[in-house]
């Protein structure tokens, strides 16, 4: 008995990879990065929140991050990702220091007219 066309592959085999999603990373394919999604909440954490407190390790951990992804660029998949809570934690880190600074010319300036009312 002859087949007009080939048989189909086995089940399993299709996409071509040992994982349900295509090439794993035994197989050369892509992964994301390991601190990624770590990096983008902390980010959103600093401009929502926490401010300095989460900002900082964004951006030590975004730098870190992107320069692991630039030095290995066809690894990783979630470059957008690390750049975005990089971004955050900037931006986060800005308006803390910012606010900061405004609260103490705040102070400065009641404790300025406080003293030359008199009391």
């Amino acid at each position: 008995m002859s087949y007009p066309d080939p048989p189909p592959p086995p089940p399993g085999s299709y996409g071509g990879g040992g994982t349900p999603y295509g090439n794993g990373p035994s197989q050369g394919g892509m992964r994301e990065h390991p601190r990624g999604t770590t990096i983008l909440i902390l980010g959103i954490l600093s401009i929502v929140c926490c401010g300095l407190f989460t900002g900082i390790p964004a951006i030590a951990m975004g730098r870190s991050a992107t320069a692991e992804i630039d030095a290995r660029p066809h690894e990783y998949s979630n470059a957008g990702t690390v750049k975005a809570g990089y971004i955050c934690g900037i931006i986060g880190t800005a308006l803390s220091v910012l606010g900061l600074l405004l609260w103490i010319v705040v102070a400065v300036l009641g404790v300025a007219s406080s003293s030359a009312a008199g009391f």
